[in-house]
């Protein structure tokens, strides 16, 4: 006889499991401790099988019914409703998935085989390019097109490098796609084949150690605004990129424990930078203050303090001094690095200092806060070093003049 929802309500848990029966195959069990669950009973290849159709009375008499004869539909055309299940289960979430949670199991099976190091810069190329432009963007809908996309825009800011490495990646992270079924193509194949081709190094012109009192004198001397002179000073005294420079705003500055932070933002390389200023960068910095302090640069635009200062204003100024083909507010970075190397201090430290970290090869930690105790300990003997040079200097100059 058929079931009837009459039936179903008042029948009672027992002991043990027991089985109201339909027609063909459909059944539900009541468990010992109330629970009415409906169940497909058939056979397929000469094998009984069972199937769940969900619980009474969530699962109404007349939808197990309809699941039933679904089942049976199946059934006729040669395909276990079971298996049949199975796999539209898969599918569903294949289609659900995103790049993030791709990119996560990718890195989950893959960062306990690599080197710390292979680790920590994967793991920033994800959270500073890859996972904010595809992280949301289910993985079977991303194109070509879209990852081109992608690398243009990290080639645009020069980081060549950063691009290459992340063409690996997303090849990778697709092909661990194809491997567990999540993708029927990987679409970041061959796109070493448009990749922009990287300039060629370029040395920046700077003036050797000794020639640095000279040009900061001759600077002094310069019609310029004094927020200019106090960028040249600050560029040689950091070793930041003047972009870096001239689009700080005062938040990043913490002038009472003499800290610059620079958020990944703002760096080449996607990643936060700590910038350790000697005092005489804090005393330049507080006269600064003093000119831009209401505003939320540190060198505000003289016609729209909104926006920063022009990147062809410190050039200039150093033209105007007469150096021009000779040094570079790029260039000051160099000189540092030049100078610094051969005074012997570690390369790691100089090279966290300059945020270099691009290049494979990189031996420094990625923790953004590397070596700053010795940094800054190099970083204010360098000042005083520029110090004491152009102290000397006013010194053979004032013997001159007796």
């Amino acid at each position: 006889m058929s079931l009837t929802d009459t039936a179903i309500r008042n029948a009672k848990p027992s002991e043990k499991l027991y089985r109201l029966t339909d027609a063909h195959g459909l059944c539900i069990e009541i468990t010992p401790n109330g629970s009415k669950l409906w169940r497909y009973r058939y056979r397929f290849d000469g094998k009984a099988k069972m199937m769940a159709l969900g619980s009474y009375p969530t699962i109404s008499l007349l939808k197990a019914r309809q699941k039933r004869d679904e089942a049976r539909q199946l059934q006729a055309e040669d395909i276990d409703p079971s298996e049949h299940r199975k796999t539209a289960k898969i599918a569903q979430k294949v289609a659900g998935l995103t790049f993030e949670l791709l990119a996560q199991e990718w890195f989950d099976y893959n960062s306990p085989r690599w080197a710390i190091a292979t680790a920590n810069k994967a793991e920033a190329y994800l959270k500073s390019d890859l996972l904010p432009a595809l992280g949301k963007r289910p993985v079977k809908a991303i194109t070509r097109p879209e990852l081109v996309d992608l690398l243009r825009k990290i080639e645009g800011r020069g980081a060549f490098n950063v691009a290459k490495k992340t063409r690996q990646w997303l090849s990778q992270i697709f092909r661990f796609g194809l491997a567990k079924g999540a993708l029927d193509s990987n679409p970041a194949t061959d796109l070493d084949v448009v990749a922009a081709l990287a300039p060629r190094t370029t040395h920046h012109p700077h003036v050797a150690f000794d020639e640095l009192p000279e040009l900061l004198e001759k600077l002094e001397a310069t019609r310029c605004h004094a927020m200019t002179r106090y960028a040249v000073r600050l560029l040689l005294l950091t070793g930041v990129r003047p972009g870096e420079l001239r689009k700080a705003p005062w938040a990043e500055f913490d002038l009472d424990t003499a800290t610059w932070t620079i958020p990944a933002e703002r760096m080449k390389a996607r990643r936060p930078h700590v910038v350790p200023l000697p005092h005489q960068a804090i005393t330049i910095l507080r006269q600064l203050k003093e000119i831009t302090g209401r505003y939320s640069l540190a060198f505000a635009g003289s016609s729209n303090p909104e926006r920063p200062m022009s990147e062809n204003t410190v050039n200039k100024a150093l033209k105007l001094a007469g150096y021009e083909g000779k040094q570079t507010g790029h260039g000051f970075r160099h000189l540092l690095s030049t100078e610094l190397n051969g005074r012997g201090y570690n390369k790691d430290w100089v090279e966290r200092q300059l945020a270099h970290g691009d290049s494979d090869d990189m031996r420094a930690t990625y923790n953004h806060a590397a070596y700053l105790k010795q940094r800054r300990k190099m970083m204010q003997e360098w000042a005083d070093s520029i110090a004491i040079a152009g102290t000397g200097t006013q010194a053979v100059k004032a013997r001159r003049m007796r």
